[in-house]
Protein backbone atom coordinates (compact mmCIF):
# COMPACT_ATOMS: atom_id res chain seq x y z
CA UNK A 1 0.00 0.00 0.00
CA UNK A 2 1.60 3.26 -1.09
CA UNK A 3 0.09 5.28 1.74
CA UNK A 4 1.53 2.97 4.40
CA UNK A 5 4.11 4.71 6.56
CA UNK A 6 6.87 3.27 8.70
CA UNK A 7 5.56 2.21 12.09
CA UNK A 8 1.95 2.09 10.89
CA UNK A 9 -0.03 -0.51 12.85
CA UNK A 10 -1.24 -3.62 11.06
CA UNK A 11 -2.57 -7.02 11.99
CA UNK A 12 -5.43 -9.47 11.87
CA UNK A 13 -8.70 -9.04 13.77
CA UNK A 14 -10.44 -12.17 15.06
CA UNK A 15 -14.02 -12.07 16.31
CA UNK A 16 -14.83 -13.96 19.49
CA UNK A 17 -17.59 -14.25 22.08
CA UNK A 18 -14.93 -13.73 24.81
CA UNK A 19 -11.95 -11.92 23.26
CA UNK A 20 -9.87 -11.85 26.46
CA UNK A 21 -10.15 -15.62 26.93
CA UNK A 22 -9.34 -16.35 23.30
CA UNK A 23 -6.33 -13.99 23.37
CA UNK A 24 -5.05 -15.79 26.46
CA UNK A 25 -5.36 -19.13 24.63
CA UNK A 26 -3.15 -17.83 21.81
CA UNK A 27 -0.82 -16.12 24.32
CA UNK A 28 -0.24 -19.52 25.94
CA UNK A 29 -0.04 -21.41 22.63
CA UNK A 30 2.31 -19.04 20.82
CA UNK A 31 4.04 -17.32 23.76
CA UNK A 32 3.40 -13.91 22.20
CA UNK A 33 2.78 -11.04 24.64
CA UNK A 34 -0.52 -9.39 25.39
CA UNK A 35 0.18 -5.75 24.50
CA UNK A 36 -3.20 -4.08 25.00
CA UNK A 37 -6.49 -4.79 26.75
CA UNK A 38 -9.71 -2.86 27.04
CA UNK A 39 -13.32 -3.99 27.37
CA UNK A 40 -14.19 -5.99 24.25
CA UNK A 41 -10.67 -5.99 22.77
CA UNK A 42 -7.42 -7.78 23.60
CA UNK A 43 -4.29 -7.54 21.42
CA UNK A 44 -1.26 -9.81 21.29
CA UNK A 45 1.97 -8.85 19.54
CA UNK A 46 3.86 -11.07 17.10
CA UNK A 47 7.63 -11.43 16.72
CA UNK A 48 7.46 -9.62 13.35
CA UNK A 49 5.82 -6.54 14.84
CA UNK A 50 2.27 -7.14 13.66
CA UNK A 51 -0.68 -7.94 15.90
CA UNK A 52 -3.56 -10.34 16.50
CA UNK A 53 -6.55 -8.38 17.72
CA UNK A 54 -9.37 -10.26 19.42
CA UNK A 55 -12.63 -8.32 19.28
CA UNK A 56 -16.00 -8.81 20.94
CA UNK A 57 -18.58 -10.27 18.58
CA UNK A 58 -22.15 -10.16 19.77
CA UNK A 59 -24.33 -12.93 18.35
CA UNK A 60 -21.14 -14.87 17.49
CA UNK A 61 -21.67 -18.02 15.43
CA UNK A 62 -19.04 -20.69 15.86
CA UNK A 63 -17.57 -21.71 12.48
CA UNK A 64 -17.77 -25.31 11.27
CA UNK A 65 -14.84 -27.31 9.86
CA UNK A 66 -14.92 -28.64 7.26
CA UNK A 67 -17.26 -26.05 5.75
CA UNK A 68 -20.90 -27.05 5.45
CA UNK A 69 -23.52 -25.28 3.28
CA UNK A 70 -25.93 -24.41 6.09
CA UNK A 71 -23.43 -23.49 8.81
CA UNK A 72 -21.09 -20.58 9.53
CA UNK A 73 -18.01 -21.03 7.35
CA UNK A 74 -14.52 -20.33 8.70
CA UNK A 75 -13.53 -16.93 7.33
CA UNK A 76 -9.81 -17.28 8.06
CA UNK A 77 -7.36 -19.51 9.87
CA UNK A 78 -3.83 -19.31 11.20
CA UNK A 79 -1.06 -21.63 9.95
CA UNK A 80 1.64 -22.24 12.57
CA UNK A 81 4.85 -24.05 11.65
CA UNK A 82 6.08 -26.52 14.28
CA UNK A 83 9.09 -28.80 14.63
CA UNK A 84 7.32 -31.74 16.30
CA UNK A 85 3.73 -32.15 15.21
CA UNK A 86 2.69 -34.64 17.90
CA UNK A 87 4.12 -32.50 20.72
CA UNK A 88 2.53 -29.32 19.34
CA UNK A 89 -0.88 -31.01 19.04
CA UNK A 90 -0.64 -32.34 22.58
CA UNK A 91 0.24 -28.88 23.92
CA UNK A 92 -2.62 -27.22 22.02
CA UNK A 93 -5.09 -29.81 23.32
CA UNK A 94 -3.90 -29.23 26.88
CA UNK A 95 -4.54 -25.49 26.44
CA UNK A 96 -8.14 -26.07 25.32
CA UNK A 97 -8.01 -26.69 21.57
CA UNK A 98 -9.98 -29.50 19.92
CA UNK A 99 -8.65 -31.78 17.22
CA UNK A 100 -10.83 -31.43 14.13
CA UNK A 101 -12.36 -34.63 12.83
CA UNK A 102 -11.37 -33.90 9.22
CA UNK A 103 -7.59 -33.96 8.63
CA UNK A 104 -6.71 -33.29 4.96
CA UNK A 105 -2.89 -33.69 5.08
CA UNK A 106 -0.43 -35.95 6.88
CA UNK A 107 2.00 -33.15 7.83
CA UNK A 108 -0.76 -30.77 9.02
CA UNK A 109 -3.16 -31.03 11.94
CA UNK A 110 -6.30 -28.92 11.92
CA UNK A 111 -7.42 -27.89 15.39
CA UNK A 112 -10.21 -25.66 16.66
CA UNK A 113 -9.48 -22.91 19.17
CA UNK A 114 -11.88 -22.44 22.11
CA UNK A 115 -14.12 -20.17 19.99
CA UNK A 116 -14.21 -22.72 17.15
CA UNK A 117 -11.82 -20.98 14.73
CA UNK A 118 -9.75 -23.58 12.88
CA UNK A 119 -5.96 -23.25 12.97
CA UNK A 120 -3.32 -25.50 11.48
CA UNK A 121 -0.15 -26.84 13.01
CA UNK A 122 2.18 -27.55 10.10
CA UNK A 123 5.32 -29.68 10.15
CA UNK A 124 7.81 -28.57 7.52
CA UNK A 125 8.89 -31.68 5.64
CA UNK A 126 11.11 -29.62 3.30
Amino acid sequence: MRSRVSGMWWGVAVEAPDPAALARFYFELLEWPIVHEQPGTTVIGTPGGSFLVFQQADEYRRPVWPPSPDDQRPMMHLDIQVGDLADAVAEALTLGAELAEHQPQENVRVLLDPAGHPFCLCRDDG
